[in-house]
C-alpha cells in the first residue's frame, strides 16, 4: 500500500476500533480509483467515501467483512469520515456534491439499475476535476471490477 489515502483511511480505523482494525484486509487491495478524476485536495476524502460505497456495494480494497450488519456500520462510518475531509478540503458546496451522489447512487441500486461508474466521474468533475479521457476510462474499468452489479 502505498497511497497516504490508503495509510490514513486504514491508520484511522486502527485508532477507531478494534473491530475495524480486525476487519482490515490483509495484504491490502489497494488502487486509486475516482480521486486520480478530481483535484488532489480531495483524494483523501473521495478514496474514503469510495471505500464506503465499496463496502456496501462492491469489493473493498482495505477491508473484508461478512457480516451484513458490520458492513453497514464500517461503510457508515467510512462516509462519514469522507465527508468530514471533503469538508475540509472545499466546504460546504463540496459537501453537497457528494451527498448528491451517494444519495443518486444509493437510488440507482435501490432500483436495480446501471450508471455509478458515470455518477462518479460527474461528482469529480463538479469538484472542479478535468480528467482525460484515458484517465475516466481507467477509473471505469477498476470500478467496474469492484462493484457488484445492480440487483434487478
Amino acid at each position: 500500500m502505498t497511497s497516504s489515502a490508503a495509510e490514513t483511511i486504514v491508520g484511522e480505523a486502527r485508532l477507531e476500533s478494534a473491530l475495524w482494525a480486525g476487519a482490515l484486509r490483509e495484504p491490502p487491495d489497494w488502487e486509486p480509483v475516482f480521486s486520480t478524476l478530481a483535484p488532489e485536495r480531495f483524494a483523501e476524502g473521495l478514496e474514503t467515501v469510495y471505500e464506503a460505497y465499496l463496502v456496501h456495494y462492491g469489493r473493498a480494497r482495505l477491508f473484508d467483512v461478512a457480516d451484513g450488519n458490520e458492513r453497514v456500520l464500517l461503510g457508515d462510518y467510512l462516509y462519514a469520515h469522507g465527508l468530514v475531509r471533503i469538508a475540509a478540503a472545499g466546504g460546504v458546496e463540496a459537501v453537497a456534491v457528494m451527498a448528491d451522489l451517494i444519495s443518486s447512487c444509493a437510488a440507482l441500486r435501490a432500483a436495480g439499475e446501471p450508471g455509478d461508474g458515470e455518477a462518479w466521474v460527474e461528482a469529480a468533475r463538479c469538484l472542479g476535476g478535468a480528467p482525460a479521457e484515458a484517465d475516466v476510462a481507467l477509473a471505469r474499468e477498476r470500478h467496474a471490477a469492484r462493484t457488484l452489479p445492480p440487483k434487478l
